[in-house]
């Protein structure tokens, strides 16, 4: 029930603009799988209905995005399995919130993007992080091509240490060395264009991007 109280308050958060309030991220588990949590990477993870009813609408793919990957849903995760071992993993769901009309009249829309890995340079979703080069942990935020300059990015570091940064005015980002172990970074952004999401036609849109990935 604490649990349940929670969310509705994640959700309210949502409704007025907190793009960050929640995020979806790609973690790999066990050789061949990966794990899709939703909730805050340094903070309590969803569970039970609410990753359950995000099944359907998430769809995870690796080189090709016409090919979403099966996933299974377990108490506080998506599972999917089997995953390729030498492709980034990228995900989009655009159905995690419905469309809500803010204070100011305007009806929005969320839309979450999730990379794991840092091979690929090429930017495939429309909000992600791109590394320099494979391996690199210089990386550029991409917003439908173009570089996302002068953004806020939030470091989350293998111990759960939370670091404020920001973007150069091109979108690089370096992130700092903090030792072995799995980064996080997110980033939000609002599109104040009219578009159509899920089936609606909204007023702007609020993008979520995180990129997960192991540094040995």
């Amino acid at each position: 029930m604490a649990h349940r109280a929670f969310f509705a308050l994640a959700l309210a958060a949502a409704a007025i603009g907190s793009a960050q309030a929640h995020q979806l991220w790609i973690e790999r588990a066990a050789p061949g799988t990966a794990r899709v949590y939703v909730g805050d990477v340094d903070g309590e993870r969803d569970r039970g209905d609410e990753v359950a009813r995000l099944g359907a609408s998430t769809r995870l793919f690796a080189a090709d995005a016409a090919a979403p990957l099966p996933l299974a849903v377990r108490e506080d995760h998506l599972l999917a399995a089997p995953v390729p071992a030498d492709a980034d993993l990228r995900l989009i769901n655009d159905q995690v919130w419905k469309p809500w009309r803010g204070k100011d009249g305007v009806l929005k829309a969320a839309v979450f993007n999730a990379r794991e890995g840092r091979r690929d340079t090429r930017a495939v979703l429309d909000y992600e992080f791109v590394p320099e080069q494979a391996g690199a942990s210089r990386f550029r935020l991409v917003f439908k091509g173009q570089p996302a300059g002068s953004r806020a990015v939030t470091v989350v570091d293998p111990a759960g240490w939370s670091r404020r940064l920001q973007t150069d005015a091109d979108g690089w980002l370096t992130v700092p060395d903090r030792g072995a172990g799995r980064y996080v970074l997110i980033a939000a952004h609002t599109d104040r264009h009219a578009q159509d999401v899920a089936g609606t036609r909204v007023d702007a849109v609020d993008y979520t991007a995180t990129l997960s990935y192991v540094a040995r």
